[in-house]
């Protein structure tokens, strides 16, 4: 790495090197994407969101019970800036991990990464299977039905808007914009 900044490719071989499970990796992308998104409207270091973006996950399929408290290990290792590392860490505040996240980037993060699901799942039972026709109107529609992605958390995504000082329809907007935007690399582009 050149100055302990880590580039776009090394933050994704190191992804591919602990992580194999394609959807896990479509995730890694998709949160890459509205972190970029964010970055950029906010006026704030769009490489640095992004990969950290991208690697926010990186010990979640190899140690899963001890997700958030392998990658600082493995960050550290390989020489990552103290800032990426406890970004990283703070995505899972509340649920692996005490660190609560701070900076703005950390917010973006933490609001975030739930949220990338329920668009995900959203966009996969529309007749288009893609992220370009999805609306806010229709992950908020989806929200209130609590089986529908189980899985998501709507607490976490709730806070992280309030955290963030956003109303949770512009989350939503803006986290489906930046999915757009890597639409085709994770799997919800036109007619994929």
């Amino acid at each position: 790495m050149n100055e302990g900044t880590p580039s776009r490719e090394e933050a994704y071989q190191l992804l591919r090197e602990y992580n194999s499970n394609e959807s896990l990796i479509k995730h890694a992308l998709a949160v890459e994407g509205v972190m970029r998104y964010f970055a950029r409207k906010r006026g704030e270091d769009e490489e640095k969101w992004g990969i950290i973006g991208l690697i926010h996950d990186l010990d979640y399929e190899r140690f899963p019970e001890e997700h958030c408290k392998r990658s600082p290990e493995i960050l550290k290792e390989r020489g990552w800036p103290e800032e990426y590392i406890r970004a990283v860490v703070s995505h899972g505040w509340g649920i692996c991990s005490e660190v609560e996240p701070k900076s703005d980037l950390e917010k973006v993060l933490y609001a975030i990464d739930e949220l990338t699901g329920l668009v995900v799942t959203t966009a996969l039972v529309r007749p288009s299977k893609s992220v370009l026709d999805v609306t806010a109107k229709s992950v908020k529609k989806k929200w209130k039905d609590k089986r529908f992605a189980a899985g998501v958390d709507r607490s976490i995504i709730e806070k992280g808007a309030e955290m963030l000082g956003m109303d949770l329809t512009e989350l939503i907007t803006d986290t489906i914009m930046g999915m757009r935007e890597v639409a085709e690399d994770i799997g919800l582009g036109k007619g994929q």
